[in-house]
């Protein structure tokens, strides 16, 4: 009997230009870039998988920004909030902290639950669990009216204390659950104090619920009717730098707001390392948005995010994203002044350079400048048109009345650019009291490794790092990550000089178990890995540090606190305020080996160009010179070359800019010395 083939493991990004694949083809790690479709980001997906596996079946793993851009755009389902009584203004109080403290004009953003769909409910749990006062089944029916009324479309509900007792939520669930409409419940996905970041996060999942689920079903159909076979699975990305199966992803999509991100930080990461770095800021700069995010040897979750202006509480990776990408619209203001962005010309219609755009973006300013090769533009494959652009944006300038030549206008373009792309990177390391001195700067996105040696050579970091495959590193680290399940529970623990070891040991045990519970439901097979969190304060501060569970775990919170803040205070109480759990398990099909990519073959082996070097007329710092064109599959490991150079390749272009140095280690990766 003939064994049957696995199915072929496809990890998919989907950008808001490309959408990126990569999968494993007899030991090498493979590509493909196809557009992106904004309306239903699925049709590039299945255009993609067509190409890829035909009607084999297959194992997906998304990373995706449906989230994300919902989010963003405030377009998510119309949600009722359900909360205690006198509490259904929480949402919109918030805490006391402006987010611009002098500006007097500072509008505050709305919350996502109107007054009229917030409903209290008369209970009352204590801090410590105990029930005061309970909901009559005459209220809740009354409630469920109510809702039904309203013309809700999902439902959040959030108590009081319902980490310390869930009870009432359960009821309160229970008692809508007739109106079919999706539920998310705060003890359910997040059992933890601080009522308003709490009831924002449930809000931010019940928003999202019925657009996610219509978006991964309208997908799982599409995948399963293009592969014609029940063997084909989908996974997400979360947030936190993990897989979930699709059926989780649905129930609790706000743990994939920053899906596609999370997955370029665990690339970034897990590529630097194969070449002995540890200490990074990645580097994401894509056709909408750059995403940056900084890495002290190992990659850390925060569990306080906010993304468009809205608290989230689950589990994240510290990314920061501003809009700047290669598809950002360039345009001058009221006073004369260019800017760049946050607008995107996005895959539709795109830049002026792939045929249909007709205002100027970063990508065509780079093109006019010579650092993008129309004839190499994705192997080929896609050839930009130089002289549309060149056409077009001329006109352009001159409707703006502007006296700017195409080189200066788009030089201006590219500095714009890089001042926005610099302030993140300085949120990220400046800001936070790291010195981007000691860190690489991991370039990739399709247009990263075009911007970042100038942007290390302003903020004085010593080293670029170009990874393989950079146009497509999000979707190599979604390819990359593992199953991942976060647990948590607020406790409020009081200690002075000893840990209460035996209390500890319960409530982990009890997280264990749950994630025990939730594995065996969504049906992984394997021995789960555990690490286990302790968040800390002292007694009556307002925020914690959260550390790995160890027996020396005071004494590591004292030595964190003086890290952090300059002091600390030895002999004063300690707080255990909350547990963290997490559950790992082997990514499904296995990981890519460490040499896979460093042989990917990104074209047929008739396409690729014998070693030579092409010269053609780049522009840098208001100079234009012939610059040796490379390409990056014949670079030989170890060889170092001096810019300035235009280094090209399937996914991406890199520019070296004149007195920068680089070479391909035996890793795959790209290294750019930067000049002192």
């Amino acid at each position: 009997m003939t064994a049957l083939r696995p199915p072929l493991r496809i990890a998919v990004d989907t950008g808001g230009t490309f959408t990126d694949c990569v999968w494993m083809e007899r030991g090498r790690v493979r590509m493909l870039k196809v557009f992106s479709t904004p309306a239903d980001p699925s049709l590039a997906i299945a255009e993609a998988v067509a190409k890829i596996a035909g009607r084999e079946p297959i194992l997906l793993l998304h990373g995706t920004t449906v989230g994300t851009n919902t989010l963003l755009q405030r377009k998510g389902a119309r949600a009722a909030l359900v909360t205690t009584a006198g509490f259904e203004d929480a949402i919109e109080i918030g805490r006391q902290a402006r987010p611009r403290l002098y500006d007097l004009f500072f509008d505050r953003i709305p919350p996502l639950v109107d007054r009229h769909l917030r409903f209290g409910v008369n209970e009352r749990v204590a801090s410590d669990g105990a029930i005061l006062e309970s909901p009559s089944t005459g209220e809740l029916a009354q409630l469920r009216e109510r809702i039904s009324a309203g013309k809700a479309e999902a439902i959040a509900v959030s108590l009081l204390f319902s980490f310390a007792n869930p009870q009432h939520e359960q009821a309160v669930a229970d008692a809508v659950r007739p109106l079919g409409l999706p539920i998310s419940v705060s003890h359910e996905i997040l059992p933890e104090f601080r009522e308003y970041e709490r009831t924002s996060t449930v809000v931010v999942n019940a928003c999202l619920q019925p657009v996610m689920q219509r978006y991964l079903e309208t997908l799982s159909e599409r995948l399963h009717r293009q592969t014609g076979s029940a063997g084909s699975r989908l996974f997400v990305m979360q947030s936190s730098g993990g897989i979930t199966p699709i059926a989780t992803a649905a129930r609790e999509p706000v743990r994939t707001v920053l899906s596609g991100p999370a997955g370029g930080l665990v690339g970034a990461s897990a590529v630097a390392k194969r070449s002995g770095i540890d200490r990074i800021i990645s580097f994401d700069m894509g056709g909408t948005s750059t995403d940056v995010a900084l890495i002290d040897r190992e990659i850390q979750a925060g569990t306080q995010s906010e993304i468009a202006g809205v608290p989230i509480g689950v589990p994240m990776l510290d990314i920061h994203t501003v809009g700047a990408g290669g598809g950002s619209l360039a345009r001058f203001d009221a006073a004369g002044a260019l800017r760049v962005g946050p607008e995107s010309a996005g895959a539709d219609p795109g830049p002026i350079c792939y045929g249909r755009g007709t205002l100027p973006t970063v990508t065509d300013a780079n093109l006019l400048l010579g650092r993008m090769q129309r004839s190499r533009f994705l192997g080929g494959e896609f050839v930009l048109d130089l002289e549309r652009t060149r056409s077009v944006v001329r006109e352009w300038l001159a409707n703006q009345r502007s006296t700017l030549s195409l080189e200066q206008f788009a030089a201006g373009v590219i500095r714009v650019v890089n001042a926005t792309m610099e302030r993140a990177i300085r949120v990220v390391s400046i800001e936070r009291g790291h010195d981007p001195r000691d860190f690489t700067l991991v370039a990739f996105g399709g247009a990263g490794a075009m911007h970042a040696c100038e942007l290390a050579l302003g903020l004085g970091i010593p080293r670029v790092l170009v990874p393989a495959l950079p146009g497509a590193l999000s979707a190599l680290g979604i390819l990359a990550s593992e199953v991942v399940k976060d647990y948590s529970r607020t406790v409020l623990w009081r200690t002075s000089d000893k840990l209460p070891v035996s209390d500890l040991e319960r409530e982990f045990r009890r997280l264990q178990a749950l994630a025990a519970r939730d594995i065996r439901a969504e049906g992984w097979s394997g021995k789960a890995r555990h690490e286990r969190r302790v968040d800390l304060r002292y007694f009556g501060q307002g925020y914690e540090i959260s550390l790995p569970l160890e027996s020396n775990l005071l004494r590591n919170f004292h030595a964190a606190h003086e890290k952090r803040y300059g002091y600390s205070h030895g002999k004063r109480d300690v707080e255990i305020v909350t547990l963290r759990l997490r559950a790992i398990l082997p990514s499904p099909g296995g990981k890519w080996s460490p040499g896979a990519v460093q042989k990917a073959q990104e074209r047929p082996p008739a396409q690729l160009r014998a070693w030579k070097v092409e010269r053609q007329s780049v522009s840098f710092g208001g100079t234009r010179g012939p610059t040796p064109i490379y390409d990056r599959d014949q670079l030989p490991a170890g060889k170092i070359v001096s810019g300035p150079a235009i280094i090209t390749e399937y996914s991406a272009t890199t520019v070296v800019p004149p007195k920068f140095r680089f070479h391909a280690d035996r890793a795959g990766n790209l290294l750019i010395d930067v000049p002192r």
